[in-house]
């Protein structure tokens, strides 16, 4: 990548997490009314320390995938409608622990809150092993020029990694959160994500030479043995 364009992926970046860091907080913080929501401020490190880790990684070692990795236009028009979705239910599962927290709806055990962090943080760890593995796994459902099919790694066990690892951290975003009523909307963009996976499957084996024997080889998209 050119010097100019490593100026300005390393700008987005220094845009982008503070950025992050505000949104992740004013959804989590307002709501709670308070800044004595622990479980809220152990998340944030937990999502945000991780993430700066691994851009720290792939602008040293591949600012390609970095740079691919912040895209966020879907170019596939069902994608966007599953995204469109998926982000507002999201959006609304972070706003409902904070209530939670002030009104004090659920009762999560402080060993509860803690190994669900730890499940977390293997989700991304997961992800991060995708990432290393597949440099155009892209935010976006698209295939790239000189994009090759990867079978190592997670991709030899299930096809879509990346994807199992996001479902275990949102399936145990809530209680990380202290909140058990906020998996009735983090359930549902599970789902969403099943969908988005059966759509990217027929893009990829649409457009990437030599997918639909990849789909032979590794039978599970998610879970071995399961789906």
């Amino acid at each position: 990548m050119e010097k100019e364009s490593l100026k300005r992926l390393k700008r987005k970046i220094f845009f982008v997490f503070p950025l992050a860091f505000i949104i992740l907080a004013a959804m989590l913080f307002l709501p709670a009314g308070s800044l004595e929501y622990w479980q809220g401020w152990v998340f944030c490190a937990v999502i945000l320390f991780p993430a700066l880790f691994v851009a720290a990684y792939f602008f040293k070692r591949s600012p390609e995938f970095l740079e691919r990795r912040m895209k966020f236009k879907e170019k596939e028009l069902r994608q966007k409608a599953i995204i469109k979705i998926a982000s507002i239910i999201f959006f609304l599962g972070f706003l409902i622990p904070g209530f939670d927290y002030r009104f004090g709806w659920s009762a999560v055990p402080l060993w509860l809150v803690l190994a669900s962090d730890a499940i977390i943080l293997a989700g991304y760890f997961l992800m991060f092993l995708s990432f290393k593995e597949n440099i155009f796994a892209a935010r976006t459902v698209e295939v790239f020029e000189g994009q090759k099919v990867i079978d190592t790694g997670p991709y030899a066990v299930v096809r879509h990694p990346m994807y199992a690892g996001i479902i275990t951290m949102f399936l145990f975003i809530p209680t990380a959160l202290g909140s058990f009523w906020a998996l009735i909307p983090f359930i549902p963009v599970c789902v969403i994500i099943i969908l988005r996976i059966l759509n990217e499957e027929e893009v990829l084996r649409r457009d990437l030479s030599g997918y639909n024997a990849y789909c032979e080889k590794v039978r599970y998209r998610l879970v071995p043995f399961v789906w």
